[in-house]
């Protein structure tokens, strides 16, 4: 495993993280969740990715259970707050009333006495950007937070934020967009505008969804099992990778699997070296629901792509890259 600054900061983290979104609490069982979260240590992952929302605050648990025992400053624990936790009217959004109660609730189910990097999960309108960064500054001189960080937000949400978090002296860090090889969007203006201040990206879905793990054939049913096969997953697969599920998408994905041989390479892999080859980048997350796809997608750490790869990559997905600021994951 290798290591990289999350933005301007002190924090390192592992250039591969372990997101649990989906996976526990309702893909797989505990104890399939417990071999993930083992082999993710054992590869030298540091980096754990979760939010209260996933499987209604049930990953959180097993994310906190999995990780009981192991020494609190080997890791960095993430997680997040925006998305509705119960069905009160302020069980959701970034109020002061519901940042301050949901991390006291992720404390708990986390088992941990502090939050590494506190993501706000989306943007939210209804309420003035002060009060939420007040909320925020608050948890991070209370100790329960360390970093704060932003998911899915766009550039005039994040240089709006960062500069009340600078005035509030709030350290904010991190930036959790989509990012692969087909999904670029945050290249325009959200990478130039992190950049600005210091955030570094710590991306998900490398693999968009699934599609570029090269298990989805344009002439067979989704296999067993897959995100897409699965009442768990199809319906965030349904909406974040509908788009490329076409034969000629598909097709040109099996493509990039022999230039993946090629480099010595499975396809996971190279769309995990690719996100990785943008240096503002800190850490791509991958979900898992066996040990074994942990232990040969951590092999893209570390990884350098030579710049032929990297046009032949663009050459063969011409055409079914999505690059439009205006759409979001």
């Amino acid at each position: 495993m290798k290591y990289r600054i999350l933005g301007t900061s002190g924090l390192s983290v592992s250039e591969i993280a372990y997101g649990n979104w989906i996976t526990h609490g309702a893909q797989v069982d505990n104890d399939i969740a417990y071999s993930c979260v083992q082999a993710a240590l054992d590869e030298g992952i540091t980096t754990f990715d979760t939010a209260d929302v996933y499987s209604d605050t049930k990953a959180e648990v097993v994310l906190g259970q999995a990780l009981k025992g192991i020494r609190r400053e080997s890791i960095e624990l993430c997680t997040k707050v925006f998305h509705p936790t119960g069905k009160g009217v302020n069980d959701r959004g970034l109020s002061r009333k519901h940042i301050i109660e949901g991390c006291h609730a992720s404390l708990n189910r986390l088992q941990t006495d502090y939050i590494d990097v506190y993501y706000a999960h989306r943007f939210d309108p209804a309420v003035p950007l002060e009060e939420t960064f007040l909320a925020f500054s608050d948890l991070v001189r209370q100790g329960k937070v360390l970093y704060i960080g932003i998911s899915e937000w766009n550039a005039e949400q994040i240089a709006r934020g960062a500069a009340l978090a600078r005035e509030l002296k709030v350290p904010l860090i991190a930036s959790q967009p989509q990012y692969s090889m087909l999904w670029r969007i945050i290249e325009a203006e959200v990478v130039p505008a992190c950049e600005q201040e210091g955030i570094g990206q710590v991306v998900w879905s490398p693999l968009a969804q699934g599609i570029l793990s090269g298990k989805y054939s344009p002439d067979k049913a989704p296999p067993q099992g897959s995100r897409a096969s699965t009442a768990a997953g199809a319906p965030f697969f349904d909406r974040l990778a509908g788009q490329w599920m076409r034969p000629e998408v598909l097709l040109a994905v099996s493509k990039l699997s022999t230039l993946a041989q090629e480099a010595g390479l499975t396809l996971p892999q190279l769309a995990i070296a690719w996100v990785l080859q943008n240096p503002q980048v800190s850490s791509s997350i991958i979900g898992a629901s066996k040990p074994e796809q942990i232990r040969e997608n951590v092999k893209a750490a570390g990884i350098r792509l030579d710049l032929d790869l990297m046009k032949q990559i663009d050459q063969t997905l011409d055409g079914w890259i999505e690059y439009d600021p205006g759409k979001t994951g």
